[in-house]
Formats: C-alpha cells, sequence, structure tokens
C-alpha cells in the first residue's frame, strides 16, 4: 500500500519534481470531447479533459484503470484506448496556491472512444461536464491551452 503525503510534504515534492499523469481525451459517438469544469488548482476555473496523477508503485495500466474509473465512472483498460503521445503541463500554481511554487507534470495523454449509449460521470474535481465539438474547444477562451495541445499543435508549450 503506498503511504499518502501530508499537504506540506506533497508541496515539497511538486516543488521539487515533475509529476507524471494521464489525461484521458474522451469521445462520443458524434466525435465529441468530453470536458469537466475545474473547481481546483491548478488549472482550476477552466474546461479540461479529465486524468489524474499516477501514484508511486501503480503500474501505468493499473493506473489508467483507476483513473478511469475515478474520473469517468466505469473502467477502461488502456489496452482499449489510443496513445497521443508524452506531453508537458506547466503551471505557475499548485494545489495549495502557496506563492512561488509551480507544478510540473509529464502527460501520457490517451483517447477513449464512447460505445454507443455509454455515459460518464466526472469526479468532484469539476462543477460541470460538457460535450465540445473540436472547433468550439479551440476557439474557447475558457479551454485551457494544455486540453487544446491535444487537438492543436500550436497550443503545445
Amino acid at each position: 500500500m503506498t503511504q499518502r503525503l501530508n499537504d506540506q510534504d506533497f508541496l515539497a515534492v511538486i516543488d521539487a519534481t515533475p509529476l507524471i499523469s494521464i489525461d484521458l481525451v474522451v469521445r462520443d459517438q458524434r466525435g465529441q470531447i468530453l470536458l469537466g469544469y475545474r473547481d481546483n488548482k491548478p488549472a482550476q476555473h477552466y474546461w479540461f479533459v479529465p486524468g489524474g496523477r499516477v501514484r508511486k508503485q501503480e503500474r501505468l495500466a493499473q493506473a489508467f484503470v483507476r483513473l478511469t474509473q475515478v474520473e469517468l465512472g466505469f473502467s477502461v483498460a488502456m489496452d482499449d484506448a489510443r496513445f497521443l503521445g508524452p506531453y508537458e503541463h506547466l503551471y505557475d500554481d499548485n494545489f495549495l496556491a502557496t506563492s512561488g511554487v509551480g507544478t510540473h507534470y509529464v502527460v501520457l495523454a490517451y483517447e477513449i472512444q464512447l460505445a454507443e449509449g455509454q455515459s460518464c460521470t466526472l469526479d468532484d474535481q469539476h462543477s460541470e461536464q460538457r460535450w465540445w465539438q473540436e472547433h468550439e474547444l479551440l476557439a474557447s477562451a475558457l479551454v485551457h491551452a494544455n486540453t487544446k495541445a491535444y487537438f492543436d499543435s500550436s497550443y503545445r508549450l
């Protein structure tokens, strides 16, 4: 079992190292993309794809199943998704809003195609969920640039 860090110890980790995460580009049968409105930092008050951190001692395939269950409400095996590639997300802030500590993620992005009639339930980090057309999300100032990077290389940092 992995030991959970208290907030201050986790902040020290964020200050010293990048975090590894998995982001999920979820498409429905019409090709629309699922985004959630983030309530927490970083990327607070932006629309963002679902995703989350990989835990210590957790295999990527295990993390993928856990994250799809937590973030979407159902489990998906990593082999059933399409790997989009590695990305970097750099933020000036952190989950505690502590001044001077930025957050650096190394993100493994995957695309999931929903089956007809399948629905998603986002986690408690998001107050809303919405399905977007790709051109809509690229044009919206409310969608974070790190999400836009999955659809348009000109947004990559």
